[in-house]
Protein backbone atom coordinates (compact mmCIF):
# COMPACT_ATOMS: atom_id res chain seq x y z
CA UNK A 1 0.00 0.00 0.00
CA UNK A 2 1.10 3.43 -0.79
CA UNK A 3 1.37 6.10 1.42
CA UNK A 4 -1.38 8.44 -0.06
CA UNK A 5 -3.67 5.65 -0.45
CA UNK A 6 -7.01 7.18 0.39
CA UNK A 7 -10.02 5.00 1.95
CA UNK A 8 -13.54 6.14 1.47
CA UNK A 9 -15.94 4.82 4.43
CA UNK A 10 -18.91 3.86 3.09
CA UNK A 11 -21.89 4.98 5.42
CA UNK A 12 -25.08 3.28 4.67
CA UNK A 13 -28.16 5.05 3.47
CA UNK A 14 -30.98 5.91 6.02
CA UNK A 15 -33.12 2.56 6.20
CA UNK A 16 -35.95 5.66 7.40
CA UNK A 17 -36.63 9.35 7.00
CA UNK A 18 -38.56 10.98 9.59
CA UNK A 19 -40.56 14.71 8.37
CA UNK A 20 -40.40 17.48 10.99
CA UNK A 21 -41.68 21.32 10.84
CA UNK A 22 -44.29 23.27 11.56
CA UNK A 23 -47.44 22.70 10.43
CA UNK A 24 -47.72 23.91 6.78
CA UNK A 25 -44.79 22.55 6.23
CA UNK A 26 -45.59 19.86 4.18
CA UNK A 27 -45.23 16.70 5.90
CA UNK A 28 -48.14 14.80 5.03
CA UNK A 29 -47.90 16.24 1.60
CA UNK A 30 -44.29 15.17 0.69
CA UNK A 31 -43.69 12.04 2.77
CA UNK A 32 -46.22 9.57 0.26
CA UNK A 33 -43.67 11.06 -2.87
CA UNK A 34 -41.15 9.98 -0.60
CA UNK A 35 -42.46 6.78 0.26
CA UNK A 36 -43.57 6.12 -3.22
CA UNK A 37 -40.54 6.76 -5.12
CA UNK A 38 -38.58 4.76 -2.31
CA UNK A 39 -40.71 2.10 -2.56
CA UNK A 40 -41.72 2.30 1.37
CA UNK A 41 -44.60 2.64 3.35
CA UNK A 42 -45.43 6.30 4.87
CA UNK A 43 -47.21 7.01 7.90
CA UNK A 44 -48.27 9.83 9.86
CA UNK A 45 -47.35 9.53 13.71
CA UNK A 46 -50.99 11.49 14.35
CA UNK A 47 -52.93 9.13 12.73
CA UNK A 48 -51.27 5.69 14.32
CA UNK A 49 -51.66 7.87 17.74
CA UNK A 50 -55.48 8.70 17.46
CA UNK A 51 -56.21 5.31 15.78
CA UNK A 52 -54.22 3.36 19.24
CA UNK A 53 -56.06 6.06 20.92
CA UNK A 54 -59.32 5.42 19.36
CA UNK A 55 -59.98 9.37 19.67
CA UNK A 56 -58.30 12.28 17.90
CA UNK A 57 -55.85 14.59 18.84
CA UNK A 58 -57.99 17.18 20.00
CA UNK A 59 -59.98 14.79 21.81
CA UNK A 60 -56.84 13.65 23.55
CA UNK A 61 -55.66 17.04 24.63
CA UNK A 62 -59.20 17.84 25.85
CA UNK A 63 -59.37 15.03 28.10
CA UNK A 64 -55.82 14.13 28.83
CA UNK A 65 -54.08 16.93 28.25
CA UNK A 66 -51.04 18.03 26.42
CA UNK A 67 -48.40 15.81 28.88
CA UNK A 68 -50.38 12.61 28.58
CA UNK A 69 -50.49 13.20 24.72
CA UNK A 70 -46.40 13.76 24.21
CA UNK A 71 -45.82 10.68 26.38
CA UNK A 72 -48.43 8.61 23.78
CA UNK A 73 -47.00 10.09 21.11
CA UNK A 74 -43.22 9.87 22.18
CA UNK A 75 -44.14 5.79 22.40
CA UNK A 76 -45.36 5.64 18.97
CA UNK A 77 -42.97 7.48 17.51
CA UNK A 78 -39.92 5.12 19.71
CA UNK A 79 -41.43 1.88 18.65
CA UNK A 80 -42.39 3.53 14.62
CA UNK A 81 -38.58 4.45 14.43
CA UNK A 82 -37.86 1.08 14.68
CA UNK A 83 -39.30 0.23 11.61
CA UNK A 84 -37.15 -0.31 7.98
CA UNK A 85 -38.27 1.25 4.77
CA UNK A 86 -40.93 3.81 6.96
CA UNK A 87 -41.28 7.72 5.70
CA UNK A 88 -42.93 8.89 9.17
CA UNK A 89 -44.28 12.47 9.31
CA UNK A 90 -44.01 13.94 12.48
CA UNK A 91 -46.96 16.33 14.79
CA UNK A 92 -45.67 19.93 14.68
CA UNK A 93 -44.50 19.78 18.24
CA UNK A 94 -43.12 16.41 18.72
CA UNK A 95 -39.72 17.81 18.44
CA UNK A 96 -40.61 19.74 21.62
CA UNK A 97 -40.51 16.57 24.00
CA UNK A 98 -36.37 16.44 24.73
CA UNK A 99 -36.84 12.51 24.96
CA UNK A 100 -38.28 11.95 21.33
CA UNK A 101 -35.65 14.86 20.26
CA UNK A 102 -33.13 12.69 21.29
CA UNK A 103 -34.35 9.34 19.76
CA UNK A 104 -34.81 10.66 16.58
CA UNK A 105 -31.54 12.40 16.41
CA UNK A 106 -29.44 8.74 17.22
CA UNK A 107 -32.04 6.55 16.28
CA UNK A 108 -29.23 4.10 14.08
CA UNK A 109 -30.56 4.30 10.26
CA UNK A 110 -32.90 7.42 10.96
CA UNK A 111 -32.53 10.34 8.57
CA UNK A 112 -34.49 13.34 10.70
CA UNK A 113 -35.57 15.98 7.84
CA UNK A 114 -36.63 19.61 8.99
CA UNK A 115 -38.90 21.12 6.14
CA UNK A 116 -38.37 24.70 7.06
CA UNK A 117 -41.19 27.12 6.08
CA UNK A 118 -41.34 31.23 7.01
CA UNK A 119 -44.73 31.50 9.43
CA UNK A 120 -46.38 33.64 6.66
CA UNK A 121 -46.18 30.76 4.81
CA UNK A 122 -48.04 28.60 7.45
CA UNK A 123 -51.01 31.10 7.39
CA UNK A 124 -51.20 31.21 3.97
CA UNK A 125 -51.36 27.46 3.21
CA UNK A 126 -53.10 26.24 6.38
CA UNK A 127 -55.76 29.15 5.48
CA UNK A 128 -59.46 28.10 5.90
CA UNK A 129 -58.38 25.15 8.67
CA UNK A 130 -58.88 26.93 11.58
CA UNK A 131 -61.41 24.39 12.90
CA UNK A 132 -59.23 21.82 12.58
CA UNK A 133 -56.75 24.04 13.78
CA UNK A 134 -57.46 26.52 16.34
CA UNK A 135 -53.94 27.83 17.08
CA UNK A 136 -54.37 29.31 13.72
CA UNK A 137 -56.57 31.97 14.91
CA UNK A 138 -53.97 32.87 17.81
CA UNK A 139 -51.21 35.04 15.85
CA UNK A 140 -49.24 35.75 18.94
CA UNK A 141 -49.66 32.39 20.61
CA UNK A 142 -49.17 30.61 16.77
CA UNK A 143 -45.95 33.26 16.34
CA UNK A 144 -44.66 32.33 19.81
CA UNK A 145 -44.77 28.85 18.87
CA UNK A 146 -43.18 28.94 15.69
CA UNK A 147 -40.12 30.90 17.12
CA UNK A 148 -39.73 28.50 19.74
CA UNK A 149 -39.81 25.41 17.68
CA UNK A 150 -37.57 26.61 15.07
CA UNK A 151 -34.16 26.20 17.09
CA UNK A 152 -35.28 22.74 17.91
CA UNK A 153 -36.28 22.40 14.25
CA UNK A 154 -32.81 22.63 13.19
CA UNK A 155 -30.73 20.35 14.79
CA UNK A 156 -32.31 18.18 12.59
CA UNK A 157 -29.67 16.23 10.37
CA UNK A 158 -30.68 18.26 7.52
CA UNK A 159 -33.02 21.43 7.12
CA UNK A 160 -34.43 22.00 3.84
CA UNK A 161 -36.27 25.46 2.83
CA UNK A 162 -39.38 24.76 1.46
CA UNK A 163 -41.64 28.01 0.97
CA UNK A 164 -40.70 28.31 -2.83
CA UNK A 165 -40.46 24.71 -3.72
CA UNK A 166 -43.08 22.11 -5.53
CA UNK A 167 -43.75 18.99 -3.15
CA UNK A 168 -42.25 17.31 -6.15
CA UNK A 169 -39.29 19.15 -5.70
CA UNK A 170 -39.05 18.93 -1.80
CA UNK A 171 -39.50 15.18 -2.33
CA UNK A 172 -36.58 15.05 -4.87
CA UNK A 173 -34.41 17.30 -2.37
CA UNK A 174 -34.66 14.78 0.33
CA UNK A 175 -34.16 11.86 -1.52
CA UNK A 176 -30.89 13.20 -2.82
CA UNK A 177 -29.89 13.55 1.11
CA UNK A 178 -30.97 9.85 1.46
CA UNK A 179 -28.61 8.76 -1.26
CA UNK A 180 -25.68 10.61 0.08
CA UNK A 181 -26.24 8.25 3.56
Amino acid sequence: MTANAQFEIQVPAPSRIVLTGFMGSGKSTVGPLVAERLGWRFLDADDVIEAEAGMTITEIFARHGEAVFREREHAAIARLVQTDALVLALGGGAIEHPATRALLLAAPGTLLVHLEVELATTLKRCSGTEQARPILAEHANLASRYERRLPLYRRSHVSIQVDELTPEQVAEAILTFHLRG
